[in-house]
């Protein structure tokens, strides 16, 4: 039951996107670290629309008329994607050239997005130990 609430979810939640961020600066440091070489493609990490799909498919499975079925064999109509399922992709970027040389990777954006990486990063952390300050003081409660 307490595994399944929604403070453990958000415990989930935020040890993930952890997990994301941690993974996003590895990302940006090789991009950054590949800046000249040529024909290098930037790559970038793509979390959140997949986590935002999931977390509405949870939302509208409450909402849909569960189908009936009485065979194995039967294919359901709507099968929600588990939130625990949701995993973090890394995309190259083919499309764009910065550079004559075929490099696409620009420092600056990089250094932005190291900047919001870090950013996202504590806020995650600070959200984090605050769940757990709470958790740690209902125990002593009760």
């Amino acid at each position: 039951m307490f595994e399944s609430s929604k403070l453990m979810m958000t415990n989930y939640l935020l040890e993930k996107g952890l997990d994301v961020e941690s993974l996003r600066r590895k990302v940006i440091s090789n991009n950054i670290a590949n800046v000249d070489v040529p024909h290098f493609k930037r790559s970038e990490v793509n979390f959140e629309s997949e986590l935002k799909r999931a977390v509405r498919d949870r939302e509208e499975t409450e909402n849909r008329v569960p189908a009936l079925m009485n065979d194995r064999r039967h294919i359901p109509f709507f099968v929600p994607r588990d939130i625990t399922t949701v995993r973090p992709r890394i995309n190259l970027d083919y499309n764009t050239t910065f550079r004559n040389d075929g490099n696409n990777v620009d420092v600056e954006k990089e250094m932005v997005d190291a900047a919001k990486n870090l950013m996202r990063y504590n806020a995650f952390t600070t959200n984090l130990n605050n769940n757990f300050r709470m958790l740690k003081f209902v125990m002593r409660v009760v």
